[in-house]
């Protein structure tokens, strides 16, 4: 069983850690760090899980226990999230091969352990573990096992009991992933939804053991047929999850966000639109690829005038581009005619979003015989305006429609600085 082992790497509370790396005085103390527009708790660190701040609930429904328990709440920081991440991923990349990594989440990774002794799992782990909180400062829990799923249980268990596994957990033997699996209740499984732990429960399966002693004929006419075979089947230590290639092109770019207060007017609406294009335009042009469509969608809350009544309701639109393209002043003169036929005079919008589709290497666009040759100098402006603001950030080189004031931005009232990616609020030492 121990052949082809695989591994998960996961920070532990990774929003909240970002945190603290630079405010040491919030070690050991409660920390929530909050959603777009500072809605919904989506990080808590363990003090604050104890005090019983509820995960995913509006900040508003905790601010009493919050408060009188003085913790730090802090909005989302997502460069200095991403810029973290990014060194936790390279870090692992140094230690186990690029080849060997698979980038799950912005605080997840899978590792391919196949290529290592079985015996010295339990000790490499370790190390990797403590290799990675030196270099960046971020806890890691490590979960080692046969198939993806039960490295996933493994790593569960490791950060439920942080001191009695020292935050990693190999599982090997028979004995060893029976037991790990028959503490796991079948809702806690990677990849058993809500709707199918709780019926499962109906039909007596209540922990990951006697999930994995049903039938796979019984999996695939009550579990989503191929879908329920792969996960008994992971379960038993099969493997059935490959690793992904780091590389692998992206089907679909999309870039969508709240905003930081409802939006009546179209001139916002086609600000935003047009923000949310160019970002998806820098997405699209580093896999270097060209979208062959964009659509357009807005989220608006159901009901006219300024009265809350939250029935969120989407409306989208797309078109077809003459020829695929990259080009930002090209995506966005198909996407403000679509914001255009999605407003409504009088409604108010919550979201906003763009979407874009049937991406092609930019290497393979068919070359159009009428052409002026304004393609070409159109790719080296958009690189210029890209390495300007990766650089610079901040935008400081924007098209006009992407407006200047952007009073529709997300809220972010308690966010720290972004330490590590803008000269200006860079951490001094004491």
């Amino acid at each position: 069983m121990a052949g082809g082992m695989k591994a998960i790497v996961d920070c532990n509370n990774f929003y909240c850690a970002c945190e603290r790396l630079f405010e040491p005085s919030l070690v050991n103390q409660p920390v929530v760090v909050l959603s777009n527009n500072d809605g919904c708790i989506i990080s808590r660190s363990d003090e604050a899980k104890k005090l019983g701040v509820g995960m995913a609930a509006p900040y508003y429904q905790n601010r009493d226990i919050i408060e009188k328990n003085k913790v730090a709440v802090f909005s989302s920081n997502y460069n200095l999230y991403g810029d973290l991440s990014m060194r936790v991923m390279d870090t692992l990349r140094k230690l186990v091969g690029a080849d060997k990594l698979e980038v799950y989440s912005v605080d997840e990774s899978f590792l391919d352990l196949s290529h290592l002794p079985p015996a010295e799992l339990s000790q490499i782990s370790l190390d990797l573990k403590h290799t990675v909180e030196q270099w960046t400062g971020i806890a890691v829990s490590i979960g080692v096992a046969p198939s993806k799923l039960l490295s996933k249980t493994a790593n569960r268990l490791a950060k439920k009991d942080k001191q009695g596994t020292g935050g990693v957990m190999v599982l090997q033997t028979a004995d060893e992933i029976r037991e790990a699996l028959e503490k796991t209740r079948v809702d806690d499984l990677w990849g058993v939804g809500r709707q199918f732990a709780f019926k499962l429960h109906q039909m007596g399966i209540d922990n990951g053991w006697q999930l994995s002693k049903m039938p796979e004929e019984w999996a695939r006419k009550n579990m989503g047929g191929v879908v329920g075979v792969r996960l008994i089947r992971e379960l038993n230590g099969i493997p059935c999850i490959p690793m992904k290639d780091p590389l692998e092109v992206k089907k679909m770019i999309a870039t969508t966000r709240m905003f930081g207060k409802p939006v009546f007017s179209l001139d916002e609406i086609r600000e935003a639109v047009a923000t949310y294009t160019s970002r998806a335009a820098e997405k699209l042009r580093r896999q270097s690829c060209a979208a062959g469509m964009i659509q357009v969608f807005v989220v608006t809350n159901g009901n006219r005038g300024a009265a809350y009544e939250y029935n969120p309701q989407s409306r989208y639109q797309y078109c077809i581009l003459p020829h695929a393209s990259s080009d930002t002043s090209e995506l966005i003169r198909h996407a403000l005619p679509l914001t255009e036929l999605l407003y409504q005079p009088g409604v108010k919008y919550l979201k906003a979003g763009v979407i874009l589709s049937q991406l092609v290497p930019d290497h393979s666009i068919q070359a159009n015989l009428f052409s002026n040759g304004q393609e070409n100098r159109r790719r080296i402006l958009m690189e210029a305006m890209d390495n300007i603001n990766f650089s610079q950030r901040d935008d400081i080189v924007k098209y006009v429609a992407s407006g200047l004031t952007r009073n529709w931005k997300m809220r972010q009232e308690m966010r720290s600085k972004r330490f590590t990616t803008r000269w200006d609020e860079l951490y001094e030492v004491p």
